[in-house]
């Protein structure tokens, strides 16, 4: 068994002429919950873009479950047992909230016991089955967005930036159910946040990224550990 759930070593990528990410080497261990903060521009969202293949790596290697997945095709590492809530929409609006959760899993299979798992989580999720997703709220259309991910019980999430825009009390729902699903299934995360005391309030370790580099890490849960970040996040 593989050490590491996600082991990126020395990647480098970027977009076009622009080299965004250099040199990145992370390790991500079976269930834990690591955090990857920064503020916007610094290439966060990038480095999850590059793991799932969407933008190519141009140098070193990403492997996942043990696998060298650094040159597969999107659509081959979403088949591995991998969950994405990307930062930007990702919903259908015009489908019903049965329908766009629907599309997190492969088949019928398993779709009741996740449907009933998901509602426990959110239940206005399991109350609003036949409402279309574009009439929903932002805050709910997240909730939407994490349901679809969890669906499945993945054995790792990408989560990029979900604390965004959401109020307090939401945001300390979230930590909650993924801290829930760690105890639960084992489940690896890897969030990317800005949010501070949200990522700090689950995470094991954490990273933090400037201008394309690994600026600092360590164990996160102190008070010394978080204020240090955020003052990084400040400056």
């Amino acid at each position: 068994m593989s050490e590491t759930v996600l082991d990126i070593s020395d990647v480098s990528s970027g977009y076009g002429e622009a080299m965004v990410l250099r040199n990145i080497s992370l390790g991500i261990r079976p269930g834990e919950i690591f955090a990857l903060l920064g503020k916007n521009g610094m290439g966060k969202s990038t480095l999850l873009k590059t793991i799932l293949g969407f933008v190519p790596a141009r140098q070193g290697s990403i492997r996942l479950f043990g696998e060298d997945i650094t040159t597969l095709t999107t659509h081959l590492i979403a088949r591995k047992a991998i969950a994405y809530t990307p930062q930007e929409q990702t919903l259908f609006q015009d489908l019903t909230i049965r329908e766009n959760l629907r599309l997190g899993l492969r088949s019928d299979h398993g779709f009741a016991e996740g449907l009933a798992r998901v509602s426990d989580y959110f239940p206005i999720i399991g109350r609003r089955l036949n409402q279309k997703a574009g009439t929903l709220s932002g805050g709910e259309q997240k909730m939407l967005i994490v349901s679809r991910a969890l669906l499945g019980s993945p054995r790792l999430m990408l989560i990029d930036e979900i604390s965004e825009g959401l109020q307090p009390s939401m945001v300390r729902h979230l930590s909650e159910i993924l801290l829930a699903e760690r105890k639960r299934a084992g489940t690896t995360i890897f969030v990317v946040e800005q949010n501070v005391p949200f990522a700090f309030s689950m995470a094991d370790r954490y990273a933090v990224l400037k201008i394309g580099e690994i600026a600092d890490e360590g164990v996160a849960g102190d008070e010394p550990a978080a204020a240090r970040v955020q003052e990084q996040l400040q400056l």
